[in-house]
């Protein structure tokens, strides 16, 4: 049976999107495939997104950021964007899905210190694990 899959995007691909992918592959992996992606991807993961997840029990850390060109000829049944389009100019567009959801969860690259940082992510984590908690229930 083939799994539709969910696309998970924003502007960088290093830790929003991953934690969403590492939620969606824990919570429904059977039901969903789970994939993320980036417009312009950094070199490597957030290692606090890295960080928080392994505190909720969930292991990203062999996650790689990926760029969406691959992907722009592929049907995808959900995307879901987590850029906040208020703050993020290059929150990337993706033409080949059924479902769109937007997500505008803060962006913790623009923290301006370092426990800034460690706060947002972990704070980006919690509501995107209680987004996905809600599009697995609305969707299996």
């Amino acid at each position: 049976m083939l799994k539709p899959k969910v696309l998970f995007l924003c502007s960088g691909n290093s830790c929003r999107t991953q934690m969403a992918e590492g939620f969606l592959r824990e919570m429904a992996g059977e039901h969903f495939e789970a994939l993320s992606a980036g417009a312009e991807i950094t070199s490597a993961l957030d290692p606090e997104a890295v960080t928080a997840m392994r505190e909720v029990g969930i292991d990203i850390s062999e996650y790689r950021p990926k760029k969406v060109d691959p992907l722009l000829r592929e049907r995808m049944s959900y995307l879901v964007t987590l850029c906040d389009r208020e703050a993020e100019r290059t929150c990337p567009i993706f033409p080949g899905a059924i479902w769109r959801l937007t997500w505008p969860i803060e962006d913790p690259s623009r923290a301006r210190t370092r426990e800034e940082h460690r706060v947002l992510v972990r704070r980006a984590r919690d509501e995107i694990r209680e987004r996905v908690t809600e599009f697995v229930a609305a969707n299996t």
